[in-house]
């Protein structure tokens, strides 16, 4: 009889167990999602219906591989063939909706009143967690760091390497590129999920991490023997940590080594693909509209003629700096920011429920005609002349590096780059489209063209 009891009681278990677990799983995809939906609607919010478990995610992927298939002229808004979900639904339903990613809500934000708000307080509008293999062993240092005191620590232990007093005579370490340029063995895409490439992706991952942290090693000993550190990134960093540890008394106050290591990956990355893809789509304009590109060649000519560069020449380059913020306004790195929030939280008019989702669009804001006027499609540096803050009808809706206190750490050192690199560009050559190139940009981490950039370059 006991055995029969024992036996009784395991099965009763287990149909309760099974039943709390259905009952989980029913009010996750079902109930909760449309508890969450009643209540945006009743705040007078628009948005799709929700659809089981998958929400709008089969859509999102059909229409962003169909747009792909085809480039678009040069004369055309991009903005549909980037994000061409978002474009339809915010053609539906205005500057803020709700969209599904399964069955968490996504409050879409094309409000730059509202974004500015949600940069601003980013302790209750969290970063959201990477999700590809390449992105997370990309992005885990400041970008991807912990919120909170985790990421206020890193944050105050990175600034000082991007202060422009550093930044005039920074040079990149060399071994880190060379050494974190094994990532490029890395980024095909086409069998990213097949195990054999993840094991070869963690394999360099480790390798990578090896190559830097002999490079850190070594400066560290440097540093102990007495001798001045490099003024590199890596230098500035090491310094830096170095003197948080100091002025707290505690290593715990300062970043491991690997985080350090993460930051340096972070460093090669933020200068290697945002930096490239600026200039990218900086020559591509500037071989499609030639003025412009002859406007800066005799601006670069007067400032430095036969003189190396320098970082106050840099800072005179009142054409140039117009034509890269006009170039980030129509290609953004990121065309969109997301968001989360964890409690109940308010922005506006709106009490949006915890697990909720936000999307910022920034693309969107900066081809909105009412801000920008009715060449917001068109290259027209000009906008930029009096300034970023007066280029747009509406005051800072531009943000072409994010904006709060998250804003990136490193975007003037991007610019910087840019700057120097195509100052060396147009004193050499000049450039035009190529008739094969095809307009077709597309993201990938970040906004590129996805058949490459070909240009016939000329020397002079």
């Amino acid at each position: 009889m006991e055995a029969i009891s024992m036996s009784l009681s395991v099965v009763w278990m287990v149909v309760v167990t099974v039943m709390v677990n259905l009952w989980w799983f029913f009010n996750w995809v079902w109930l909760r999602p449309k508890r969450m939906e009643k209540g945006l609607r009743e705040q007078g919010l628009a948005g799709n219906r929700y659809r089981f478990l998958f929400g709008d995610l089969k859509e999102v992927a059909q229409m962003t591989e169909q747009a792909k298939l085809q480039p678009v002229k040069l004369s055309e808004s991009i903005v549909p063939r980037v994000i061409p979900f978002y474009y339809k639904s915010a053609n539906i339903y205005g500057s803020t909706f709700f969209t599904w990613v399964g069955p968490r809500p996504m409050v879409h934000i094309i409000d730059p009143v509202m974004i500015r708000q949600i940069f601003a307080n980013y302790n209750q509008f969290q970063k959201m967690r990477v999700g590809n293999p390449l992105s997370k062993m990309l992005t885990k240092g400041v970008v991807d760091a912990a919120e909170g005191d985790q990421w206020m620590k890193h944050r105050k232990i990175i600034n000082p390497a991007f202060h422009i007093e550093k930044l005039k005579i920074i040079s990149t370490s060399i071994s880190i590129v060379k050494g974190y340029s094994l990532y490029m063995i890395a980024m095909d895409t086409n069998d990213f999920c097949l195990t054999k490439r993840n094991r070869r992706m963690k394999a360099i991952d480790q390798e990578v991490k090896s190559l830097i942290k002999k490079i850190i090693n070594k400066q560290l000993t440097t540093k102990e023997n007495g001798e001045s550190s490099k003024e590199d990134l890596l230098g500035v960093l090491l310094d830096s940590n170095d003197k948080e540890i100091k002025l707290q008394g505690y290593t715990t106050f300062g970043l491991s080594i690997d985080e350090i290591i993460e930051e340096c990956k972070l460093f090669y990355f933020g200068g290697q693909e945002t930096t490239a893809n600026l200039l990218v789509w900086t020559m591509i304009l500037l071989g499609q509209h030639t003025n412009w590109q002859d406007r800066a060649r005799d601006e670069v000519l007067n400032v430095f003629g036969d003189k190396n560069l320098n970082t106050d020449g840099l800072s005179h380059l009142k054409i140039i700096n117009m034509i890269l913020h006009e170039v980030v306004r129509l290609y953004p790195l990121g065309p969109v920011i997301k968001r989360m929030i964890h409690e109940e939280t308010k922005v506006e008019n709106l009490t949006l429920p915890p697990g909720t989702l936000l999307l910022l669009h920034l693309m969107l804001i900066h081809y909105d005609a009412n801000l920008w006027g009715d060449d917001v499609n068109e290259f027209n540096p000009e906008r930029f002349a009096k300034g970023a803050s007066k280029a747009a009808k509406e005051p800072s809706s531009y943000f072409p590096f994010g904006g709060g206190p998250r804003v990136c750490v490193g975007r003037t050192f991007a610019l910087l780059e840019a700057k120097a690199a195509l100052v060396m560009i147009l004193r050499r050559f000049s450039f035009k489209l190529s008739p094969s190139y095809l307009h077709a940009p597309h993201t990938f981490i970040t906004l590129q063209p996805q058949f490459g950039a070909q240009l016939i370059m000329s020397e002079l």
